[in-house]
């Protein structure tokens, strides 16, 4: 049912079945890196280009989450799968090999938020049993379309972040698990008129404000409800705009506020601002959030997953940067 006028509720239980994770090496050398289940010591992930890596560590990151419960790609109702690459190839191709029924998806670095709110609906009312949500974004395929070739050596800002080299993967199904997937709130579009492709946190943060405040009247909830709320990937320049803009609202985001993007590195890794990419918040939250709720230190979680949808072309042509974030809520089932 929906809730207020942005927030679907799931009253028909959907729950978190299992999580599969796949990252490069420079992740798997972060504050995180334990918590992963693949970590690959090469950003060509055993393959000979980055394209196919990419889509390596997706096809890593399915088999993993299917593996942990027992399943085969035939007893999924509907693959929903995401990545930054032009028409999601790397999506497309990983899906060629499952030969089960697929739904593409892309809110570009908010695409694994859009797709369990999704695979939520449909199982929810009925239509899936069992659905697989992937998403995965690599360092050098990201930079090669929308920046400068790895090769080049472009200087960049402090303001820039750090593609995530990572897959991650996760089985929803109507079955009583530990984890319940609860409500999804689904993102506007918000333009601030922010034209740098090289300050993403700050092009985004509007539009993670404008899903946040929706999610807290829609729910008439507020942060303290939360154990912990995280953004997908605003970096250290987004969540502290964030942080103005909610609190000018009337809501305070306190210590249980904290990004991927700078939860996913150390601080003193090379990645400028912190973590991006659509596999930012995919890793950290099927990584590692979901192991701190299956251990009982998180019993309410919201994910926040933040996009730009800009293209290079766009930016070519001076056009400014529209953004979009996707908000789904995560319970412990006994604390429902």
């Amino acid at each position: 049912m929906r809730v207020g006028k942005t927030t679907w509720q799931f009253n028909q239980p959907v729950y978190l079945q299992s999580t599969g994770t796949a990252v490069g090496p420079v992740e798997g050398e972060g504050p995180l890196g334990t918590n992963f289940d693949k970590v690959f010591e090469s950003l060509y992930c055993d393959k000979e280009n980055w394209e196919l890596a990419e889509r390596a560590l997706m096809e890593e990151a399915v088999r993993i989450s299917l593996e942990k419960v027992n399943m085969k790609p035939e007893d999924i109702d509907v693959m929903l799968a995401g990545d930054l690459l032009n028409q999601i190839v790397t999506s497309n191709y990983a899906a060629r090999q499952l030969s089960i029924p697929f739904l593409g998806m892309f809110s570009a670095c908010a695409t694994v938020m859009e797709a369990v709110a999704v695979a939520a609906v449909l199982i929810n009312s009925h239509y899936v049993s069992n659905a697989l949500v992937a998403v995965s974004s690599h360092h050098s395929t990201a930079e090669r379309q929308f920046r400068y070739p790895t090769e080049f050596g472009g200087q960049k800002p402090e303001t820039a972040s750090y593609t995530v080299t990572g897959s991650g993967a996760a089985v929803l199904s109507n079955q009583p698990s530990a984890i319940r997937v609860r409500q999804a709130t689904i993102g506007q579009v918000v333009d601030m008129g922010v034209t740098n492709p090289l300050d993403m946190g700050s092009a985004m943060a509007p539009a993670a404000a404008k899903t946040l405040i929706n999610h807290f009247k829609d729910t008439k909830r507020d942060p303290s409800y939360y154990d912990l709320i995280v953004t997908g990937d605003l970096s250290r320049v987004g969540s502290s705009i964030l942080r103005k803009l909610v609190d000018d609202e009337g809501y305070t985001l306190g210590n249980n506020y904290e990004d991927c993007g700078i939860m996913i590195y150390h601080q003193e890794q090379p990645v400028f601002a912190g973590g991006s990419g659509a596999g930012c918040p995919a890793v950290v939250t099927f990584g590692y959030l979901m192991k701190e709720m299956e251990r009982g230190i998180i019993k309410r979680l919201l994910v926040v997953a933040t996009g730009a949808l800009l293209s290079p072309l766009m930016i070519q042509q001076k056009e400014t940067i529209p953004c979009i974030a996707h908000a789904v809520s995560f319970e412990l089932e006994e604390d429902s």
